[in-house]
C-alpha cells in the first residue's frame, strides 16, 4: 500500500476569474503565483489554492481536494480494487505534473497529484 504526502493542493470552480482573483487576493493576503487567464494559483502556507474558470475540462461543480502521492498509477489501482470509481485518468498537465480524479462509493470527488 502506498502512502499520501497530505492535501496540499484545493481547486475551486469558479464562473468569474477575475472577481475570484480579487476575493482569493484578499483572503490570502498574496498575490498569485501563477496568473493566466486558464488558471489562478496561490501558493499559501504550503498549500496550493487554484481558481479554474468554468470547473476546467474536469468539469468541477465543488471545490476538489488533491492528495499528493508519489506514485500516481500506484494509488489509482489501490484505490480502484477498493471500489473507487476512475473519473479522469491520469494525465500530464505540465512540467510533469500528473493529475487524475476518481470517485468514492458515494460519488465524493478524490483528486491525486504526483509531482516529478
Amino acid at each position: 500500500m502506498s502512502t499520501t504526502q497530505g492535501i496540499r493542493t484545493v481547486l475551486h470552480p469558479v464562473s468569474d476569474l477575475a472577481t475570484a482573483k480579487a476575493v482569493y487576493t484578499a483572503l490570502l493576503g498574496i498575490e498569485p503565483q501563477t496568473d493566466s487567464p486558464y488558471y489562478v494559483g496561490f501558493e499559501a502556507e504550503g498549500q496550493h489554492i487554484g481558481l479554474v474558470p468554468n470547473g476546467g475540462r474536469q468539469q468541477m461543480t465543488a471545490p476538489v481536494a488533491y492528495w499528493h502521492v508519489p506514485d500516481i498509477a500506484a494509488k489509482v489501482a489501490e484505490l480502484t480494487a477498493a471500489g473507487a470509481t476512475i473519473r479522469e485518468a491520469a494525465n500530464n498537465v505540465g512540467g510533469g505534473r500528473l493529475v487524475a480524479t476518481l470517485t468514492d462509493t458515494d460519488g465524493n470527488l478524490l483528486g491525486l497529484i504526483q509531482d516529478r
